[in-house]
């Protein structure tokens, strides 16, 4: 497997030789140096810990200089977990973007924008209440929120609620593009998140 990590930069258009327009997302990759090895015997399983762009000393958590002082001090760290021992790189690796070709299949995982306190309309598609009929200011509510039978409303009740701000993992997403000379990844459609998100790469 090939891992590395990038921040979002923007979405923008390619043009392709037939013509048609494709969109994609860019992504800043930067090298990710590998600064521990998990192993089956040791923790339970197989993944690998990777730490990409520099801050200063000052600005590091003691706890994480002592985890990574053979190696420097990373602003991001996040760990990968590994399925086959053999495709396990080493610790003291540096990966980078070059590794990956047009055409590959992605695993991507970000955060999502997050939109805040919101209601059951844009929260999870609600219709809202009639506009009419002796109906003043239900054009948004939620309706009924469950029979008077149970006395409670039942768990996993859509409702309002904070939106957006998760966790969120895309497959088989395309590489159309790789700058190894700049560290960009061109790859199809959008990917979650703002600019300047973090982004977790990783091949199928």
């Amino acid at each position: 497997m090939k891992f590395l990590l990038g921040e979002k930069q923007k979405m923008t258009q390619i043009f392709q030789e037939d013509g048609s327009v494709l969109p994609v997302t860019v992504i800043k990759t930067h090298p990710s140096k590998v600064v521990f090895v998990r192993n089956k015997d040791r923790d339970g399983y197989e993944a690998v810990q990777l730490g990409a762009i520099e801050r200063k000393e000052k600005n590091t958590p003691k706890a994480q200089k002592g985890h990574t002082k053979e190696y420097g001090n990373f602003r991001v760290l996040k760990e990968f977990k590994v399925f086959k021992k053999e495709d396990s790189p080493e610790e003291g690796d540096v990966l980078d973007v070059s590794q990956f070709v047009s055409g590959d299949e992605l695993i991507i995982s970000s955060n999502s924008k997050g939109k805040g306190f919101q209601g059951v309309v844009k929260r999870h598609g609600f219709g809202g209440g009639p506009r009419s009929h002796g109906q003043k200011h239900s054009e948004r509510e939620p309706g009924s929120i469950g029979a008077t039978g149970p006395q409670r409303v039942f768990k996993g009740k859509k409702m309002a609620g904070r939106m957006g701000n998760k966790r969120t993992t895309l497959k088989n997403v395309e590489v159309v593009r790789v700058l190894p000379e700049k560290g960009y990844l061109f790859v199809k459609g959008a990917v979650p998140g703002r600019p300047g998100t973090v982004v977790e790469i990783k091949s199928n």
